[in-house]
């Protein structure tokens, strides 16, 4: 069962995020608009993972569900994003249980709310 909706911003073809956990926006409907992605991840209590900041105005003027986790490592080549994210996941992953806000920056990883 999935627990996590992987915005379009993000790629579908990354082996950490190959797993039923993951559901992806591209596979719903590419096109949806950040307020139906909120709305169908509130509806299937998923935590939404993207680099949008549009989602993190939403998510601090909210209470959860949804829950957000919103990567900020900026400009990387893709080999050096997913090898940076998988070696931090696990720890995002625990974070955002906590909080409902998780931000991942390339030097730390917050929690808020």
């Amino acid at each position: 069962m999935a627990k996590y909706l992987v915005d379009v911003n993000l790629t579908r073809f990354f082996a950490l995020w190959n797993s039923s956990e993951y559901e992806f926006v591209a596979n719903i409907n590419d096109e949806m608009k950040d307020s139906e992605v909120w709305q169908y991840a509130k509806e299937h209590a998923l935590t939404i993972i993207s680099k949008d900041a549009d989602f993190r105005e939403m998510i601090l003027a909210n209470d959860p569900p949804p829950k957000f986790i919103h990567i900020k490592l900026g400009n990387m080549k893709m080999a050096a994003f997913h090898q940076k994210l998988t070696e931090i996941w696990d720890e995002v992953c625990d974070m955002s249980e906590r909080y409902k806000l998780t931000v991942v920056y390339h030097d730390r990883i917050e929690g808020i709310g």
